[in-house]
């Protein structure tokens, strides 16, 4: 079984209910992440002091790979935490998960994303990275790259381009394959030409949903996986409750997404990557990894927060098991 490296911001999420008026006070365009200064986060969380709070340890890309190990994967996280509470809550989370934890010490404060889930189970992040967001290029390595086959980024780290840049390329020398996550098409919006170029020329896997593909190609899905799929290896592109589509050359699946009642989309694209990427590391063919995607996509927006219960790991465990064996009977 392939390997699977994470590279993110490593945040612990602090899930709020609250009101598309909520939202709408704070100025916020809802759905969007917003990067906030402290003296914001400590505002809205003072906002917002009354209203039931979930903690988690979260950062879109420590998701994946949290998500492959309970697969039965393995897979190792690349960060950097504050010397704090936080800090240590999250270093405790990603071992508890069978996660590698390889973080880096920062004397800023650990991040953390405040995430304002509106009825619809709409999310606004508003996002203080703290600490996560002292990953400097020096602090990257050849040597990280070593033992593992695929490296997988989140998009909210294009901001800083020469980490992300080095990474993907020492990723490249060291033969992994790249994937990423484009994570917010206004981060998409802002960072387009960077992101054309990075994907054109190192990366192999592109996650995208369906604003996220509009923001990158001005395409609707179908077409938009085409396009992206003429960049790189494997294109997918989910769009909702309407499924995904997977493209990889000329093969293309539509995937119709599972019956679900949706209280928070949360995770959702991150649990996708992580049956994704899980499948392929196993060597199961697109379609059977997109369909690992989708049950855990929607078995995440069953709850609040992004952390699934082991009867649910269990359940998705199962279908990979189920694939495992038509793919043993098949190579037979």
């Amino acid at each position: 079984m392939k390997k699977v490296l994470g590279l993110g911001n490593a945040l612990t999420d602090i899930l709020l209910q609250v009101s598309e008026d909520d939202v709408r006070e704070l100025g916020l365009p809802k759905g969007s992440m917003n990067l906030i200064n402290f003296d914001t986060a400590m505002e809205i969380q003072s906002r917002f002091a009354s209203v039931r709070k979930t903690m988690v340890a979260g950062g879109s890309a420590s998701n994946t790979v949290n998500g492959i190990a309970r697969l039965g994967g393995k897979a190792a996280f690349f960060g950097k935490l504050g010397n704090d509470e936080v800090g240590e809550f999250y270093r405790a989370d990603l071992e508890k998960n069978g996660v590698q934890p390889i973080l880096l010490p920062s004397s800023l404060m650990s991040g953390c994303c405040t995430v304002l889930i509106t009825p619809d189970g709409e999310r606004t992040f508003c996002t203080y990275l703290g600490a996560s967001a002292d990953l400097l290029p020096e602090d990257i390595h050849p040597e990280n790259f070593l033992g593992y086959d695929i490296f997988h980024i989140e998009g909210y780290m294009l901001q800083n381009h020469e980490l992300i840049e080095k990474a993907i390329k020492l990723a490249k020398e060291g033969g992994l394959k790249v994937s990423i996550d484009l994570a917010s098409y206004n981060v998409v919006n802002e960072n387009l030409e960077f992101l054309t170029s990075l994907i054109e020329q190192y990366v192999d896997i592109v996650f995208a949903n369906e604003d996220e593909s509009y923001a990158y190609t001005h395409l609707q899905p179908e077409e938009a996986v085409d396009y992206i799929s003429k960049q790189c290896e494997i294109a997918i592109v989910k769009v909702g409750r309407k499924g995904s589509y997977v493209q990889q050359g000329q093969e293309r699946y539509h995937i119709g997404a599972i019956t679900s009642q949706c209280l928070d989309s949360t995770g959702a694209g991150d649990l996708y990557a992580a049956g994704f990427l899980h499948g392929l590391s196993d060597g199961f063919d697109i379609r059977r990894c997109a369909e690992i995607g989708t049950l855990s996509a929607g078995r995440v927006v069953e709850i609040v927060g992004t952390k699934l219960s082991e009867e649910t790991w269990e359940e998705i465990r199962r279908l990979c098991a189920l694939y495992r064996g038509f793919m043993m009977q098949q190579n037979n």
